[in-house]
């Protein structure tokens, strides 16, 4: 339709992924049968249809049964395409295996599984999510936005990516699984629509500020370290209690009359920053959330443990953590943030 005006195939497009999702209820996975595979001509079985009709009429018009015979043996082959290309796709499995987070702008990738229960293997298989294929001169994916599965025997893991633009919750677009398998003369195709969400956030912002955050050096520290209960540094002495460990007493102050004290040791955990919404420089909440995906990263890369203050946060006993795991929380939590 792409020689038509768009006041006439915009509608039509619209009406079209209307029907497909009504068919294509929302779930993370779907097996391909009667319901959900379309099939048509392709671009080249459109040449193919339009040598049928000439063929055909040809035939009638010069009573040449050798013409007509020509014709009915290209429908036959036609008539058997239709039927190889529609079983080579119906009944594959798709699964929904993980969805990755991404900053805005950045792509995030979808991992599948593609499951083949049949004893043939499947050949030709063409996997891509749609709104990708509609930007595949994008240079942020390097232009692998679908995957080609050449064969299928059993199963299959593949990752596809898919363009984000916004801070937020993304919904992701209709898979398309395609083939053309075996002559080219037939497309059969399939719309599977996931029910899972996938979460992006602000994109990191550097700023003047962030010296307070990002610690270069053990020696760059403020005073006034967190600790836990160790064995690598000596923190104070207390009185002996009965039951504690004879190796831990000060038999030097026994010795000088001082009685039995206890030696207790400490290890440094770290020294707690703290990324608050409120102190960061910039005017706009975008970029204040942006900017506190920056101190995320930096310190969650550094291993310096730290605290993050969104204004949604309930008044409780903030949650302090370090290193990659904890910043990804923390970057999940401005994804969601409103």
């Amino acid at each position: 339709m792409s020689f038509l005006p768009k006041t006439l195939t915009v509608p039509i497009r619209s009406a079209l992924s209307r029907w497909f999702a009504s068919r294509a209820p929302r779930n993370d996975s779907a097996t391909l049968n009667l319901r959900n595979v379309y099939i048509f001509f392709s671009r080249e079985g459109m040449l193919f249809a339009v040598l049928l009709v000439i063929t055909f009429i040809a035939g009638i018009n010069y009573g040449n049964n050798l013409v007509l015979g020509l014709c009915f043996y290209l429908v036959s082959v036609w008539l058997i395409s239709f039927h190889v290309t529609f079983a080579h796709i119906s009944g594959l499995q798709v699964r929904l295996l993980d969805v990755t987070m991404a900053e805005a702008g950045a792509p995030l990738w979808v991992t599948l599984q593609l499951n083949n229960e049949s004893r043939q293997p499947r050949r030709q298989l063409l996997v891509e999510f749609e709104e990708a294929a509609a930007h595949k001169g994008n240079a942020g994916t390097n232009g692998q936005n679908a995957i080609l599965v050449t064969r299928l025997q059993e199963e299959q893991i593949i990752r596809l990516p898919v363009e984000t633009y916004n801070r937020g919750q993304l919904e992701l677009p209709r898979l398309k699984i395609k083939t053309v398998y075996p002559l080219g003369i037939m497309r059969a195709w399939s719309y599977i629509y996931f029910a899972r969400k996938a979460w992006v956030y602000p994109k990191p912002d550097t700023f003047d500020w962030q010296a307070q955050y990002s610690v270069a050096s053990l020696e760059d520290l403020p005073i006034g370290g967190q600790y836990r209960q160790g064995q690598d540094d000596f923190e104070r002495l207390d009185n002996y209690v009965e039951g504690e460990s004879l190796a831990r007493v000060s038999w030097g102050h026994v010795a000088r009359g001082q009685g039995m004290l206890t030696k207790h040791f400490a290890d440094p955990v770290g020294h707690e920053q703290t990324l608050d919404y409120a102190d960061m420089p910039a005017g706009h909440h975008e970029q204040k959330l942006a900017q506190l995906a920056h101190g995320a990263l930096t310190l969650g890369q550094l291993g310096v443990p730290f605290q993050m203050r969104l204004p949604s946060d309930h008044p409780a006993a903030p949650i302090i953590g370090e290193g990659d795991i904890f910043a990804q929380a923390c970057l999940l939590r401005l994804a969601k943030a409103p």
